[in-house]
């Protein structure tokens, strides 16, 4: 009963804070003074009528009271995923499938970005914390504080201008070669070509703060008791590692590792930006530039319910990995 109302409690918290974020999001865009009608008739270049503009805010609903009348269409719109069309970055096309397009460039390049800095920091916070000292540990240790320590776009910068420019190993910019018109092998080699620069900016950028949380987390864990005991009892010091000290180092990681994956939706705005790639984090800062509000705000509610689930997954991980926090 204790774990069944913990996970009620979770997830009661989970569809609570959702809840508030959708209030959140739809009075955060209409009290920009910007007139969405107003934009789109500038933007587009055509001269329209104030009885068109009319009729346009019209089918837009924006003739509405903000409240009850277009809070309640928009609770009834988003329940059914319809989150309105885009104005200016997509005209006419609506925002979930402007979304769901760029979603797929930017879950192959932040996803598997994201998956080798979680292993590749999370082994190197095991080896450093369990050779406190040495000198694999003092070389990881600087060389994850530098690569923390630089913003993600400035080491982007760097390697387009080393590799990409300067050598012209990688391609510049891109998702896939404009003129080649590829297929098969040939189609793979040139999209995971045109990532290489964008995927190892974000790997090297990220898996210092892995690195650091779990070589912490293992040097606290080291220090229990239990740990003694274990190495009391004779047993093999790797045995010590694997079963007694990572198992509990790792508790700490799991926030961190969840909220990651939950960015994956929110993309890399500036590494997309710094080599053109066109995926969710390009989509916001274009969708920004252009003030296309409706674009923004399902933008906005993709990324914050992303962050919820990643959040009540880490609650629910914690309470199975650790018994004590059901209790708690």
């Amino acid at each position: 009963m204790g774990g069944r109302a913990y996970v009620l409690g979770k997830v009661f918290q989970a569809f609570l804070t959702l809840v508030l974020i959708l209030i959140f999001n739809f009075f955060l865009f209409r009290i920009i003074p910007a007139d969405p009608v107003k934009l789109l008739v500038r933007s587009s270049g055509h001269n329209m009528t104030e009885a068109q503009q009319d009729r346009l805010r019209h089918d837009l609903g924006l003739d509405l009271p903000v409240f009850p009348g277009q809070f309640i269409a928009y609770l009834k719109d988003t329940s059914r995923l319809n989150l309105g069309q885009s104005l200016f970055v997509s005209p006419g096309e609506s925002v979930s499938s402007v979304f769901f397009r760029n979603l797929w460039p930017t879950l192959l390049l932040v996803g598997t970005s994201t998956i080798a800095s979680t292993a590749l920091g999370i082994w190197m916070g095991i080896y450093g914390g369990w050779r406190r000292g040495g000198f694999g540990d003092v070389s990881f240790m600087g060389s994850s504080l530098v690569l923390y320590a630089i913003p993600e776009f400035v080491l982007g910068i760097l390697f387009l201008l080393l590799f990409g420019t300067a050598l012209g190993w990688f391609p510049t910019g891109g998702f896939q070669s404009a003129t080649g018109d590829y297929t098969g092998l040939a189609h793979v080699t040139d999209v995971l070509n045109h990532m290489f620069l964008p995927w190892l900016t974000l790997t090297l950028a990220y898996v210092g703060e892995f690195y650091l949380i779990m070589r912490s987390s293992l040097l606290d864990v080291l220090g229990e008791d239990y740990i003694t005991l274990a190495r009391a009892k004779g047993l093999r010091e790797k045995v010590v590692l694997n079963k007694h000290a990572v198992r509990n180092a790792l508790l700490p990681t799991v926030t961190l590792i969840a909220l990651s994956f939950a960015f994956v939706l929110g993309g890399a705005i500036t590494v997309e930006t710094v080599f053109s790639y066109p995926g969710v984090g390009y989509l916001e800062l274009e969708a920004i530039r252009s003030k296309d509000f409706p674009l923004l705000e399902g933008l906005f509610l993709f990324f914050a319910a992303a962050v919820i689930v990643a959040n009540l997954v880490a609650d629910l991980l914690y309470g199975y990995l650790d018994p004590r926090v059901r209790t708690a």
